[in-house]
């Protein structure tokens, strides 16, 4: 599927999924980088060690979850824009889903967002928490969504300039 499509299975996303037990304890990435292609800034990136790759930088990334502590320094550093932070605790009823973008306009805190899954698809309007730039010279921005934990592993994208007000 990913092959002809550019869409992971559940398979393919169930392997590099967080162990519940690791997301009930806070921000932990997830990594959706699914080809052998050479990278690994995401590597270079984790001062804990979390992101490693077995043979060399052609292999997919591993990550170490009880290493990670959710920074978000890899997402800004992912040229791919396949890293995501979540954090399942963030209230009782919303994780808070945070996803590389490179758009403009950005959207403002406070500000809805239409929510898109892996295919594109909407699944609806979430509340953005905050914009975080990825400094002067990385214009990858990380946009942190208010999500229902239901939908925490599927958002992975917001639809470009589709911005409301409360």
């Amino acid at each position: 599927m990913l092959i002809s499509t550019g869409i992971p299975s559940k398979e393919d996303i169930e392997k590099i999924m967080p162990p519940a037990e690791r997301l009930s304890k806070g921000s932990v990435v997830m990594i959706e980088c699914f080809q052998e292609i050479a990278c690994n800034p995401c590597v270079a990136a984790c001062k804990f060690g979390a992101i490693t790759m077995e043979k060399d930088m052609n292999s997919l990334p591993e990550v170490d979850f009880d290493k990670c502590t959710g920074c978000n320094v890899c997402l800004f550093k992912c040229p791919g824009l396949a890293i995501f932070i979540i954090d399942q605790t963030f209230s009782d009823e919303f994780s808070l889903v945070k996803i590389p973008f490179e758009y403009r306009p950005l959207p403002k805190v406070g500000q809805y967002a239409c929510g898109l899954d892996r295919e594109g698809k909407e699944r609806g309007w979430f509340k953005v928490n905050r914009v975080t730039s990825g400094g002067k010279r990385n214009m990858t921005y990380m946009i942190s969504l208010e999500v229902p934990h239901d939908l925490s592993m599927e958002i992975r994208n917001i639809q470009e300039g589709a911005y409301r007000d409360a």
